[in-house]
């Protein structure tokens, strides 16, 4: 588990993440959701796997985000989640939202669709893949979504929110979008739409808006190298 241990609730997480995100540590709530979480690992199946549970944080530094993508909850089947919003492992089949968001990009940008799900490749270009909730039971979604993750999650946007200014959130579905009160529109850039997912992409609203070519347009706009998506 990387968590913590005991003592002093030394949380294994990138250094500029752990500094934004200290105060959280120190918060009853957190530790009660580590102890939760813990024992979620030892009696029953989760994903990711213990040490992806940061992952979004560890390989997107706090000053080198650019774009945020917020998603709801880690796939619960064996093998998918490694700790990275809408990303599969290499060699998993690609679920139904992740299609929609590659076709859509190959539609917007002309980008071939990739060979692999895993999107760690945006996540070391400042793609800062943020799932609400960190971590599921095996097969329930939703699962771990009431113990206390959120608040977490909320602390990572709001940090960004006050002290970062020309980030670009992706806020896709009713969730996400429920998020963007803590954004401020003058200094950043928000993009909402519908889920990807086929329930509601399929009924209009998320093919044909652009916002991956959109988000580059205004990252260069700031002086700020594109993403290659």
């Amino acid at each position: 588990m990387h968590l913590s241990d005991h003592n002093n609730m030394n949380v294994q997480i990138e250094e500029s993440w752990k500094e934004q995100l200290q105060g959280e540590f120190e918060k009853p709530y957190f530790s009660q959701l580590v102890e939760m979480v813990r024992r979620e690992y030892q009696q029953t199946t989760c994903y990711p796997p213990g040490r992806f549970i940061f992952n979004a944080f560890n390989l997107c530094p706090f000053n080198k985000v650019k774009v945020v993508i917020i998603g709801q909850d880690p796939y619960h089947e064996p093998g998918q989640a490694h700790g990275l919003s809408f990303s599969v492992n290499d060699g998993v089949m690609f679920p139904p939202s992740l299609q929609n968001i590659f076709k859509e990009i190959q539609d917007d940008l002309g980008t071939p669709i990739p060979l692999s799900g895993n999107l760690t490749r945006w996540a070391e270009q400042g793609v800062l893949l943020l799932n609400a909730t960190l971590t599921v039971r095996a097969h329930q979604a939703n699962s771990h979504s009431r113990i206390g993750w959120q608040t977490f999650t909320d602390a990572a946007i709001r940090a960004l929110a006050g002290q970062r200014e020309h980030l670009v959130y992706l806020l896709w579905g009713g969730y996400a979008r429920g998020k963007a009160y803590m954004i401020d529109r003058t200094k950043n850039l928000v993009l909402e739409s519908v889920h990807p997912s086929p329930l509601s992409a399929n009924r209009g609203g998320w093919f044909g808006n652009h916002q991956f070519s959109r988000c580059n347009a205004y990252l260069q706009e700031h002086g700020i190298a594109p993403i290659q998506w």
